[in-house]
């Protein structure tokens, strides 16, 4: 136990060490509190749909070799959401299929752009790196991390300041309407925030595991309490933890960090569950 200890205080040592969990502390903060309002909403998959569409973006910038791929994926992510909310807002194509078709066209156009005019001489290697977000989190730069403050602030800021919007638009969208709230304006905020977690989220779990990392704390939160705020704040705690313990076991033992974190998920879920069904919490 000794050991790892001095292993990890050895790591944290240095600053990319340092950068990466304070970038995995606030994307995992940020990802947990509209994590719930997409659970609650049936819009789960929307991390789905958006990260391929990230990935597919990551893609070109790539291949253009852009210095900070962050500013052609961010907007192209953000658009991608709105594009989404309006697309399953259409009778004729429900939300469903709509993110089904964003998700798998961008992700084989992505891969096919990677093929086609390809900049590294190993392409499997970096789409791995893409997907399951292998060693990303462990490279980021001094911008990247104040680009993550910041943008994290926003999201944090944004959800404190619209919080009872959130709880009403999450909840009974038609009642928000009766009030004379405007309904879309809120859910087309949402889907932009959500757009710009999924953007910072790549560098953490990778393209195919952002979902896990909104989804499972909302749930976990969801075995034990029942309402809205604790699901929240359990849902923050439990994602903010498990990402740490998930970074720094991959530090430790060298696992790929976006599975790691995924892991510590699956994990914590379960023991949610058994605590929610010993407590009588709520089971739903």
């Amino acid at each position: 136990m000794s050991d790892v200890i001095e292993k990890i205080l050895f790591y944290m040592e240095y600053p990319f060490v340092r950068y990466a969990l304070v970038a995995g502390i606030l994307i995992a903060l940020c990802s947990s509190l509209l994590g719930v309002t997409l659970v609650l909403k049936r819009f789960s998959f929307i991390g789905d749909g958006l990260s391929h569409v990230a990935f597919g973006a990551m893609a070109v910038a790539t291949v253009f070799k852009l210095a900070n791929d962050t500013l052609l994926i961010m907007p192209i992510t953000v658009i991608a959401a709105v594009l989404l909310l309006r697309t399953g807002q259409n009778t004729k194509l429900k939300g469903d299929a709509a993110i089904a078709m964003l998700s798998v066209g961008a992700l084989a156009i992505g891969y096919l752009v990677l093929n086609l005019f390809s900049t590294s001489a190993n392409i499997t290697g970096d789409v791995c790196s893409t997907l399951f977000g292998s060693t990303s989190i462990l490279t980021l730069t001094v911008k990247e991390v104040w680009l993550c403050v910041i943008m994290s602030v926003v999201v944090i800021a944004f959800y404190c300041l619209f919080y009872n919007r959130i709880f009403a638009v999450t909840f009974d969208e038609n009642f928000t309407k009766a009030i004379g709230k405007n309904v879309t304006v809120y859910n087309l905020m949402i889907a932009i925030i959500t757009a710009v977690i999924i953007v910072l989220a790549m560098n953490l779990v990778g393209s195919l595991l952002i979902s896990a990392l909104i989804i499972f704390p909302a749930l976990s939160a969801m075995r034990m309490i029942a309402n809205f705020k604790g699901v929240v704040i359990a849902s923050t705690i439990i994602s903010v933890m498990c990402t740490l313990i998930g970074m720094i076991v991959s530090i430790v033992f060298s696992t790929p960090v976006g599975s790691t974190i995924v892991a510590a998920d699956i994990v914590v879920f379960f023991l949610c569950c058994i605590i929610g069904r010993i407590c009588g919490g709520n089971t739903a």
